[in-house]
């Protein structure tokens, strides 16, 4: 199988299965035999083409007589990879990525697909990178930049055109190869060293204290350094989520939706190996890639529970839990362009409601005075605001703890009391989180808390900002309405802040 074949494949996988590209590419990959060139063609492939797929679309409307919704799913891929080739990537001569799409149809298909090929890619050819946008703003970026036009009008409704481009922009680019440092093991800076003698060179991110930034990335499974446990894949976003919960060594921790085990071995780390995490999920095959990364890393504290937060009773409550939601995983379309065209936008009340049901019997898990975070990687309101509005509205003794001045998320924490990772502004994938803690005592001390959290907001010294402001003053209505009128029915919660 050459590198053009392994990513037809893999596209059509895509499209037809709604697969997960990284999984079927590093399943494919793994039993191909490819050369490392053909590897990180076969990569810069796939990847290319759903980042772009809907810019490489408006190519092809232009030059091909046969509408390509009518098309066959490979066939319709084909095309894109072709184009792709002629049109993004100049190491590839035109006439070549020409000659292989045409080979790749004649294999595929007969010999008219392979005329149809060859004569769609040459026009595309002819006209080159040039293309007219549609007259309608919104349809003009979403052609410019391969975005599915909802979430294009979503975005500039919410964050106005130039920032929406910049973000968009963002997402297209090829995320970095950040790894977290197993500080278990070693240090940071002695990490820098070990990864130098495997050809790599390697800076600190910027936030996360333990978090490296690698100028080419290394496969995992042929890095001696990953096999002995020294270091894991993970964004610096998802690293600050850990440090947003803040364990401690000896402390009781309930990590919800565990696998594969990013977050969980991180969260060892922070507690030095000490304490107890019980680790969370409804999936038996993730959960053993958490129980596979645990070991690898020497994490001695996680007991992991295949179930959900409601099958946790006998566990007792816990000091700290984190809630990694499921979500839509909007905010990492750089590492999982093929979202872009999966997701709909209907979808996002339905994870709206599950992401609901989960912090609600996670908050139920909480010892008083305990904390818990709620993080997604996705920058919707409906996934983000608008779930802890619903559980602020309904326990009250829940209020938000924004972190100290010294804590590592701080600098990305600048609403209030919400953690917000951007890639066009940080670098990193698109993340949301909240902490909120639970009152010691159910009565004053829940209102003191939530003057500590808020206390500028809270006595009107400043005209509030953000989506925090808007979920505080939310939750407001919503306790009014339901004092005045009983339960506040939950579609009422999750239409999403804007």
């Amino acid at each position: 199988m050459t590198a053009r074949e392994l990513a037809l494949e893999v596209l059509t996988r895509v499209e037809e299965d709604r697969a997960f590209a990284g999984l079927l590419l590093d399943h494919h990959l793994n039993r191909s035999g490819l050369s490392a060139r053909d590897r990180r063609l076969a990569t810069e492939l796939t990847y290319g083409v759903l980042r772009w797929g809907g810019r490489l679309d408006a190519y092809l409307r232009r030059t091909s007589h046969r509408p390509l919704a009518g098309l066959p799913s490979w066939l319709r891929n084909l095309l894109r990879l072709g184009a792709y080739q002629c049109l993004f990537l100049d190491r590839i001569p035109p006439y070549a990525a020409v000659h292989e799409s045409v080979t790749l149809a004649k294999a595929r298909g007969h010999e008219g697909i392979a005329l149809f090929v060859n004569a769609v890619l040459r026009a595309v050819i002819r006209h080159g990178k040039l293309l007219e946008e549609p007259q309608d703003p919104l349809e003009a970026l979403a052609v410019r930049h391969s975005f599915p036009l909802w979430l294009v009008r979503r975005w500039v409704g919410r964050y106005g055109a130039e920032e929406a481009e910049t973000l968009m922009t963002a997402l297209n680019q090829r995320p970095p190869f950040t790894i977290r440092v197993n500080t278990l093991r070693l240090t940071r800076e002695e990490m820098i060293l070990h990864l130098k003698s495997e050809g790599a060179e390697a800076s600190p991110t910027p936030y996360a204290p333990e978090g490296l930034i690698l100028d080419t990335p290394l496969l995992p499974d042929s890095s001696p350094s990953f096999r002995e446990g020294l270091w894991t894949v993970q964004d610096e976003a998802s690293i600050l989520v850990g440090h947003l919960l803040a364990p401690r060594p000896g402390e009781r921790v309930l990590d919800l939706c565990a696998a594969p085990g990013g977050k969980t071995g991180h969260l060892a780390q922070l507690m030095e190996n000490r304490g107890l995490i019980v680790g969370v999920d409804p999936h038996a095959g993730r959960l053993e890639l958490a129980r596979e990364a645990c070991r690898r890393l020497g994490v001695e504290i996680v007991e992991l529970v295949l179930g959900q937060a409601q099958t946790l009773s006998r566990h007792g409550s816990f000091d700290r839990v984190l809630v990694d939601a499921p979500c839509s995983n909007l905010g990492i379309l750089r590492r999982a362009p093929e979202l872009k065209w999966s997701r709909q936008e209907e979808e996002l009340p339905r994870l709206s409601a599950t992401q609901v049901e989960i912090l609600e019997a996670a908050a139920a898990l909480v010892r008083p005075g305990g904390v818990i975070v709620y993080s997604t990687c996705s920058l919707e309101p409906e996934e983000n605001e608008a779930v802890v509005t619903a559980l602020l509205t309904r326990h009250p003794e829940f209020t938000p703890d924004p972190p100290e001045p010294d804590e590592p998320a701080t600098p990305l924490t600048g609403e209030s009391c919400v953690f917000r990772a951007f890639p066009h502004l940080h670098g990193t994938d698109g993340f949301t989180a909240f902490r909120l803690q639970h009152a010691e005592e159910p009565s004053c001390k829940a209102e003191a808390s939530r003057a500590r959290a808020l206390p500028a907001q809270a006595r009107g010294e400043v005209r509030p900002l953000g989506g925090v402001a808007r979920l505080e003053r939310r939750v407001r209505e919503t306790r009014r309405g339901t004092e005045e009128g009983g339960e506040a029915p939950l579609r009422d919660l999750k239409g999403g802040l804007t």
